[in-house]
């Protein structure tokens, strides 16, 4: 009887020892670990400092009333809310309608580029017509020329409508809307192109032979199939609409009706009063939105980008 429980005992002792009673494996040497796998994790610890630390330094700044980015050098020295309390206490700095202002032009923006590009992408990516390559070429070589250089030529031809229609005009938010549509195009329509090509042509003939039309297969099967690249294209239009500044400075005009990128510069634009603790204090807000929304959209990212790549 002691025989048998020895050997159970021992049978029970091996398996814990390791799998499927092996003995565990021996432990590297530090001098094989750090050679194959060490280095990885002390490169990543280094570019983790080096990304959050403008973060935190921007941070500190915004809890320092001292006015000064000289004065947040010792991070995390005061710790005092007044500069958030300025920035909705000032009659010259609307914050509040500048917060507004971007999260409506920007929502709208990236919802009719997400529209326009997943319309264009479909058709390329489904339909065959004369001048198809030639078109996709000619949207991708446009864009390669940013908005910027067309400033002076956007600004005398907002000048013209506005004296026409002042709706979509110059000092217009619906006209700042439609010049960032106007540059839609090109790019989101090429990464979204690759990603229709992933979706199987025997699906819409499939829908065809039940009676649909294109319109239908686009808006209740197509969108639902592809709505990783959409995630993606919404947040870039997002986030590139809320750091715009050189359009949106000089299309709008009126405090009341500017964005977040605008407003911001004039707590630092004034030569006797820079208050760059307020500025960070609104910059820590301002990026409150477009984080959430990353986070949100984070498991959409990795897929929306990568899947058009191949077929």
């Amino acid at each position: 009887m002691s025989t048998v429980k020895d050997e159970s005992t021992t049978a029970i002792v091996t398996q814990g020892a390791g799998v499927r009673g092996e003995a565990p494996a021996p432990r590297r040497p530090f001098k094989k670990y750090f050679r194959e796998t060490g280095w990885r994790h002390i490169v990543g610890i280094v570019i983790g400092i080096f990304a959050l630390f403008p973060l935190l330094y921007v941070l500190s700044a915004s809890l320092n009333p001292g006015g000064t980015l000289l004065t947040a050098n010792s991070l995390f020295s005061n710790f005092d809310f007044s500069s958030y309390a300025q920035l909705f206490n000032s009659a010259r700095h609307p914050y509040g309608a500048w917060f507004m202002n971007t999260l409506m032009i920007g929502l709208i923006t990236a919802f009719f580029t997400v529209i326009l590009g997943a319309l264009a992408a479909y058709s390329f990516s489904r339909m065959r017509f004369t001048g198809r390559r030639f078109s996709l070429t000619a949207l991708l070589v446009v864009q390669m020329f940013p908005q910027m250089l067309a400033m002076v030529a956007i600004f005398l031809l907002m000048v013209r409508i506005g004296d026409i229609f002042p709706a979509i005009g110059l000092n217009s938010q619906i006209g700042l809307i439609m010049v960032y549509l106007g540059g839609a195009l090109g790019a989101n329509t090429y990464l979204m192109y690759g990603f229709f090509n992933t979706v199987p042509a025997s699906i819409d003939e499939a829908a065809k032979i039940d009676g649909a039309g294109h319109a239908r297969i686009f808006f209740t099967i197509i969108l639902r199939l592809v709505a990783p690249i959409l995630a993606v294209v919404g947040l870039l239009s997002f986030i590139g609409t809320c750091s715009e500044f050189v359009l949106a400075s000089v299309i709008l005009i009126d405090p009341e009706k500017q964005t977040l990128a605008v407003g911001l510069y004039k707590f630092v634009a004034d030569e006797f009063s820079k208050n760059w603790s307020v500025f960070a204090a609104g910059a820590v807000l301002a990026a409150i939105l477009p984080v959430a929304l990353f986070l949100a959209l984070q498991k959409y990212i990795v897929g929306g980008l990568t899947a058009g790549s191949v077929k």
